[in-house]
């Protein structure tokens, strides 16, 4: 007799990171840093936000970012769906404010609305939807490198002192904890990209172990400080309601209004992917930078999108793989027509990464 196993729908990809993440707050909830304990967190932490930038910078191919310059619409319409449209549907969540949302978890909301783009992900869903994916690889590529500079500076316009204080200190911070060591791994790319290229599988999982210690020290000091007393069920399923709004919201967009701008069907489908979701391993580094004390609710709101856009983008690129052939003929940059065919990963074979 054959054993039966549980699988999860192939539509629902509850990423075993995303278990990861679950169980290390849970772990800060029952057992949190304290005393020496939380400033040897706080420090590796610190350490583990500058490895972590120090590696994206060392990662980035500037030739290959150069090269999908070309596109340049398509990407300067993902930076505007980015960093314009999202952070506007951000502001108007201000009118959920004490109603539906306390002021510390709007602080949140707002800030899932400024980082950066995904990359990993915005590629897997654009190769399942067979659409465009040299374009998708390029537009997270800018998304990430714009993020970089644009999300500390509108935090500070948009969350001021509820972002934990932008003084010259911070911003001195956010230098040195974010940029200088993108800007390190840029220049040392040339010695060090072919070792980073060959150990790349080990590289991520210092990737997603560094996240992990970042998410530790600040649940941990939000343990210590009190501050989940102000999270209640309701609230967080208010939240979760506003988040599938405004998820909803950007995939209209980014997919109806690239059809208005004269986008093919392969571009439309990297517009929708790359331009509606938000960089969970971007974002919690720079929360714990911006943020400080306060970064364990700032961060809720992003880990709860995060993990919403994977299902549901899911969903909508397995529906679009199966699209009929004359409407993947008539665009001219999808697989079914051109170069990018050679660049798509099977569907049966695609595992959706945490980005």
């Amino acid at each position: 007799m054959s054993r039966r196993t549980f699988k999860l729908p192939s539509w629902l990809p509850i990423d075993p990171y995303i278990l990861a993440l679950i169980g290390t707050v849970v772990l800060a909830a029952l057992l949190p840093a304290s005393g020496t304990a939380a400033d040897v967190a706080d420090g590796a932490s610190t350490g583990a936000v500058a490895l972590l930038f120090f590696l994206y910078g060392a990662r980035l191919s500037t030739a290959e970012a150069l090269d999908g310059l070309r596109h340049w619409r398509l990407h300067l319409t993902v930076l505007i769906c980015t960093f314009v449209a999202f952070p506007l549907l951000g502001l108007a969540g201000k009118g959920l404010v004490p109603y539906v949302l306390t002021p510390q978890l709007y602080s949140g909301f707002l800030f899932l609305c400024l980082v950066p783009s995904t990359i990993q992900s915005s590629i897997a869903f654009t190769s399942i939807a067979r659409g465009n994916v040299p374009a998708a690889i390029c537009a997270g590529s800018f998304s990430s490198i714009a993020g970089i500079f644009l999300t500390p500076l509108l935090a500070a316009a948009l969350l001021g002192n509820s972002g934990g204080g932008f003084s010259a200190d911070a911003l001195l911070k956010i230098g040195l904890q974010l940029l200088l060591p993108f800007i390190a791994g840029q220049l040392l790319r040339r010695w060090i990209g072919g070792f980073l290229t060959r150990h790349k599988k080990v590289l991520g999982y210092v990737d997603r172990g560094s996240i992990l210690l970042v998410v530790y020290a600040a649940f941990s000091e939000g343990m210590v400080a009190g501050i989940w007393h102000q999270v209640t069920p309701v609230r967080l399923g208010a939240l979760l309601a506003a988040e599938a709004v405004l998820l909803a919201l950007m995939l209209a967009l980014t997919w109806f209004g690239a059809k208005r701008l004269g986008f093919d069907r392969g571009d439309r489908i990297a517009i929708q992917f790359a331009g509606s979701k938000k960089s969970l391993a971007s974002g919690l580094p720079m929360a714990s930078v911006l943020f400080g004390a306060h970064a364990s609710l700032a961060v809720l709101p992003l880990m709860l999108f995060h993990q919403m856009q994977l299902m549901v983008c899911a969903v909508i690129a397995k529906r679009r793989s199966r699209d009929p052939q004359d409407e993947l003929r008539e665009s001219p940059g999808t697989p079914a027509s051109g170069p990018v065919a050679q660049t798509r990963v099977p569907v049966a074979q695609t595992r959706v990464p945490v980005g």
